[in-house]
């Protein structure tokens, strides 16, 4: 029997009855989010739109502010050598781009704010105890594997609790009005995972734990000196560049842990690992199903072996994942003993769309966060909804279902996003997504459930945004990197692509983008990176879900293999782009 399962309870009927009172209908005007359904062409009605509540706004005036942002301080090493630690370091200055339009004198005055978010990207919630993992693709190259890898949910939980903090966006002092995941919420497609990412966002207990519940069971008590021993006194090759030596480190990880979850309403994008396994295979191979539950998993390889499979995911030549099954088989005698555990199943994109429609889940809505029983119905993880009078959000599915790491869309994807933008040409639209459009060049792979139908390329989405006046951004992730693109289309039409830096690789951040009529005949998107509520300096002895946190983002930036570079160029983070007004 095939392991892929859903991991949701089964959802009751929604009405609008049941979602009114799921989510509060005393919506502020400035925090609606109306979930228009993938069949819909227009403005939701009454009976069908998602009222979710938004934070009211402070009585006092906010802006402008930088406490608890990357304007005030950035985390940076207070040692020039060996395993750096961490501290306060200066901030980043806010830098105008004027690619798109010349800003105008005077604006800051004009300014009449329309909307403002959070965008959260590659969190990238880690079982590392799943026998999927591929930890031992080090033996080709330490970045192959993160010694921070263990606290990602710690992490996570940290960056919610920052969140939670802001007083309104920095620059308008508007409400905050939601928060959008753009995709890799979790990191093998596991249950666990999926169940740990949906209680981080809306709150509640978690055990970031999966196999024997009395202790840890992978790589990092293995006495391996491939990876990072931080209980054993083993001079592994991590403690030789500095790496110390923590007892109760383990113990301490996978210890129950709280998230307040997120105190406004949350929506979610999918990325290529919430869509497959390991983030590149396509479902459907039985024996890999049953090996994720299973009670073997492969610690070790030869550099030549692991460099070859490397190469094949690379290269996108085994999508279905046999030339993996192969060299697992290859290597049963290799394997270790681990403790079984049905919770590490796949679940596939349906189990997705129930997991997040279970009320469970609900936090603060909206019910779905997003998805809807339309997207149930027809198979589909791309929807529109509204954020404020002047402002749609649009966020659409990029994953390839046939497998590999890149992106695509399919043609009936396509033809949505068209229509949705023809139908909304009076509203400013924003585009999410988890790849870029220099990442979305997977087009050789079919689709398993729609063989026929063509990819396409993120050239041809720039083309079809450019076409569209009302297009002012394209917010993704995907590339672990800060990084902001200016976008000419046809007829003076043009909308800036803005991608954000993981959760899992330093720095670590998230963005608040905020939307501003400066009443001359340009916009203004405001950037502004935050980093996780953890204080920039470890304690060594301190193994709290506080002091992991922080733990967390130090181990990162000294992760062997791992630059600096995520945060991208002064130009790439706290910013403010103009554009003309479509």
């Amino acid at each position: 029997m095939s392991r892929i399962r859903s991991v949701a309870a089964t959802i009751p009927a929604i009405n609008r009855r049941t979602v009114l009172a799921a989510t509060g209908a005393a919506a502020v005007s400035a925090g609606v989010g109306y979930a228009l359904r993938p069949t819909d062409s227009q403005a939701a009605t009454d009976s069908t739109r998602v009222v979710a509540q938004s934070r009211r706004a402070p009585a006092a005036p906010l802006a402008p502010y930088t406490k608890g942002t990357t304007l005030a301080t950035v985390a940076a090493p207070r040692t020039s050598s060996g395993y750096r630690r961490l501290g306060d370091g200066p901030g980043w200055s806010r830098v105008v781009r004027s690619e798109l339009a010349a800003p105008k004198s005077g604006r800051a005055g004009r300014r009449t704010a329309l909307a403002a978010f959070v965008q959260l990207t590659d969190l990238h919630l880690m079982d590392v105890q799943h026998p999927l993992r591929l930890e031992y693709l080090r033996s080709t190259s330490p970045h192959n594997w993160r010694p921070q890898e263990a606290l990602t949910v710690h992490g996570a939980i940290s960056l919610v609790e920052r969140i939670n903090s802001l007083r309104g966006a920095p620059v308008t002092g508007t409400p905050l009005h939601f928060a959008m995941t753009t995709g890799d919420n979790t990191d093998n497609n596991s249950g666990t995972e999926l169940e740990w990412f949906l209680t981080i966002m809306s709150g509640g207990r978690i055990t970031p734990n999966s196999g024997d519940p009395r202790h840890y069971e992978g790589v990092q008590n293995s006495g391996l000196k491939l990876f990072w021993q931080p209980d054993s006194a083993i001079r592994d090759g991590d403690k030789q560049l500095g790496f110390p030596h923590l007892d109760g480190f383990l113990a301490a990880a996978v210890r129950e842990v709280r998230s307040p979850g997120l105190n406004l309403p949350w929506y979610s994008t999918v990325g290529n690992h919430d869509a497959l396994p390991l983030g590149c295979y396509g479902h459907g191979d039985s024996w890999l199903a049953e090996y994720a539950v299973g009670g073997k998993k492969l610690m070790n390889l030869p550099a030549a072996e692991a460099k070859k499979l490397l190469d094949h995911i690379a290269a996108g030549n085994d999508p279905q994942g046999h030339a993996f099954r192969d060299l697992l088989k290859a290597h049963a005698r290799d394997m270790r003993s681990v403790t079984a555990d049905e919770r590490r199943a796949p679940y596939t994109p349906t189990a997705y769309l129930k997991a997040h429609l279970d009320p469970a889940h609900r936090g603060n809505g909206p019910v779905g966060h997003g998805y809807s029983s339309a997207n149930l119905a027809a198979g589909t993880q791309y929807y529109t909804f509204r954020i404020s009078d002047d402002v749609i959000g649009i966020s659409i599915d990029t994953t390839d279902p046939g497998g590999h790491y890149e992106g695509s869309i399919g043609t009936a994807q396509l033809n949505w996003l068209d229509r949705q933008l023809r139908d909304n040409k009076d509203s400013h639209a924003i585009i999410f997504s988890h790849h870029t459009s220099q990442t979305m060049d997977n087009t050789s792979h079919a689709d398993p459930s729609r063989p026929n139908e063509r990819r396409h390329n993120g050239q041809e989405v720039l083309a079809l945004l450019g076409k569209h006046a009302n297009v002012i951004a394209w917010v993704n992730g995907h590339i672990h990197r800060n990084d902001i693109t200016p976008h000419k289309g046809s007829g003076g039409r043009s909308f800036w692509e803005i991608s954000t830096a993981s959760h899992v690789d330093y720095p670590h951040l998230a963005r608040v983008i905020e939307i501003a009529d400066n009443k001359d005949g340009t916009l203004s998107l405001f950037t502004t990176l935050v980093e996780s509520a953890a204080p920039h300096r470890t304690d060594f002895a301190d193994l709290t879900q506080t002091g992991l946190a922080a733990l967390y983002r130090e181990l990162a930036y000294n992760a062997p293999g791992h630059g600096t570079t995520g945060g991208g160029h002064p130009g790439d983070r706290n910013t403010e782009l103009v554009l003309k007004k479509g």
